[in-house]
């Protein structure tokens, strides 16, 4: 039964996350068709369904150590109402924008304790508790949203920071972005390998700040 239960768990994590990546990524797709550009819309991810918006390693990070990220969209930055700089801004935005928007609607029921935690069984045998598939659908998105807004490539953060900055160094840093994707994956590795989870530490306060204050209730890895 703890074998079926903990099974269970890891089905509430992964509907979860499906959820919070094909919001965050269709949020992206819809902006930036928004914003003049269809390249996302015609290569069909302007969709929630989570199976187009899956990176295989993002997928993996966010179920090893909590964080993680969806396929990129194609964006093509020279088609975009207001400028590369200011339209990949908005792009990135979108992203984590629609997370929190998400996970706002999602707490409602939670909150107002709409929703039972107790089990129920399908067909006597596979117990299952909506309100812990909620709670997942408010957590993930949450860190998913709030791990993209660090300013750091390829992260949607690093989008947004550089809308503040002068088009020359906006184009300097463009051309560097290579070299900051391997910095970010190392950071990635000391996070999972070692003790010192520079990540973690960053992003799992404001997480919790932000649970809080939407459930007012124990996050759902103490179901």
């Amino acid at each position: 039964m703890l074998f079926l239960q903990l099974g269970m768990q890891m089905i509430y994590l992964i509907v979860g996350l499906l959820i919070a990546i094909s919001v965050h990524e269709c949020a992206h797709a819809w902006m930036a068709n928004k914003l003049g550009d269809p390249t996302a819309k015609e290569a069909g991810r302007l969709s929630l369904n989570p199976f187009a918006h899956l990176d295989p390693w993002g997928t993996l990070m966010l179920l090893v150590i909590g964080l993680g990220w969806g396929k990129p969209v194609p964006v093509d930055a020279r088609r975009l109402r207001y400028g590369p700089q200011k339209g990949m801004a908005l792009v990135g935005l979108a992203g984590p924008a629609a997370n929190f928007i998400t996970a706002s609607i999602v707490a409602i029921p939670l909150r107002l304790h709409l929703v039972p935690f107790g089990r129920r069984y399908i067909f006597d045998l596979i117990p299952i508790s909506f309100g812990e598939i909620l709670s997942w659908v408010v957590w993930l998105c949450l860190a998913l949203g709030l791990f993209n807004l660090i300013p750091f490539t390829p992260l949607d953060g690093s989008r947004i920071f550089a809308a503040f900055l002068p088009a020359r160094w906006f184009y300097i840093l463009a051309r560097y972005e290579r070299y900051a994707l391997i910095l970010f994956f190392v950071l990635i590795l000391i996070e999972r390998f070692t003790p010192f989870g520079i990540l973690s530490r960053i992003i799992f306060p404001p997480i919790e700040f932000l649970w809080w204050q939407l459930v007012n209730m124990a996050p759902p890895f103490f179901f």
